[in-house]
């Protein structure tokens, strides 16, 4: 397992990240694992040396990572986990509230990067004005140790959010969508990240359109019709086989994890499952090496201008 700093946190994440949320949220969301069989899930990817889960409030397996994480070395694992923002602007009190909560589903007594979940452009200014001290003030108080906001993505595609986070010098770290086929975060969110040196987690680095064929396939068409996309750059009847067929990648969704993870001012990639092999093999892509340059080159050329779709 690769490791990186994390930004100025300091904190050295592990390149693959076990994310307890997304249509799995480790089995959970249709009850397709026993809580044992989630525990165990979690467990097997710690034992493979993954040292970051994301979980949140609003995914309801903070008490599964928690049951996980008390089998093993609490002060090697790190834990990020996130404050619902519902439609009216939570208060001081709810937010040391739901950290109690979280701490007590977790059985921790502090959360290595808590967020402002889903934060919305509009928010902004409330929460960096009147939530913010109090987040200071959980970490002078030892409750959490760095201070992270996550964007609303299918909400801001714009990443309007975030282009201000990145400028404000007082997030740690940041909850960004980027995926081979919409990498529009690059210029307006990693470049100012890198600079201000802060940590990158990346999510949506699979979704639907990266793992269904159909689904790649009507994707593809919108970002053609809406002009996006140059028709000539892509074969439309197997859009992207070429990432299999040149022997870069043994499948679209190994190459979207790879591309995602060496990309520059990425960290920590986060990757959800409720399937035991399944986890195996994105173990698997992430040992293996980066993708060639020309493949690479070849992505950043096709969806150069692609901006309207998540992949979901």
């Amino acid at each position: 397992m690769q490791y990186r700093a994390l930004g100025r946190s300091g904190l050295r994440a592990s390149v693959m990240g076990i994310g307890a949320g997304g249509p799995s949220r480790l089995g959970q969301q249709d009850s397709v694992r026993t809580e044992a069989e989630s525990v165990a899930l979690v467990l097997r990817g710690l034992d493979a040396g993954i040292n970051f889960i994301d979980t949140a409030e609003a995914y309801r397996t903070e008490a599964i990572v928690g049951a996980a994480i008390g089998q093993r070395d609490r002060s090697k694992i790190l834990i990020s986990t996130k404050k619902r923002l519902r439609g009216e602007n939570i208060t001081r009190a709810q937010l040391r509230a739901g950290l109690h909560d979280s701490l007590r589903r977790l059985g921790t007594d502090y959360i290595d990067v808590y967020h402002l979940h889903g934060l919305k452009p509009e928010q902004y200014n409330y929460y960096r004005q009147e939530i913010v001290p109090a987040l200071e003030e959980l970490r002078q108080a030892g409750k959490i140790r760095f201070i992270g906001v996550t964007e609303n993505w299918s909400g801001d595609l714009a990443h309007k959010m975030l282009a201000r986070a990145v400028q404000d010098g007082v997030w740690d770290v940041i909850m960004v969508g980027f995926n081979l086929l919409n990498q529009s975060a690059r210029e307006s969110v990693l470049a100012a990240a890198i600079e201000n040196d802060i940590g990158v987690l990346i999510m949506f680095a699979i979704r639907r359109a990266l793992s269904q064929r159909a689904k790649l396939k009507s994707t593809i068409e919108s970002l053609i019709e809406s002009g996006e996309i140059d028709p000539r750059d892509i074969d439309r009847a197997n859009p992207l086989s070429f990432l299999v067929e040149s022997g870069a990648a043994p499948s679209i969704a190994d190459a979207a994890y790879r591309f995602c993870r060496d990309e520059p001012g990425a960290h920590v990639i986060l990757s959800g499952t409720g399937n035991p092999q399944h986890l195996d093999a994105n173990l698997a892509t992430f040992a293996r090496p980066p993708l060639p340059p020309d493949i690479t080159a070849r992505l950043k050329q096709i969806f150069r201008h692609a901006h309207s779709v998540t992949g979901g």
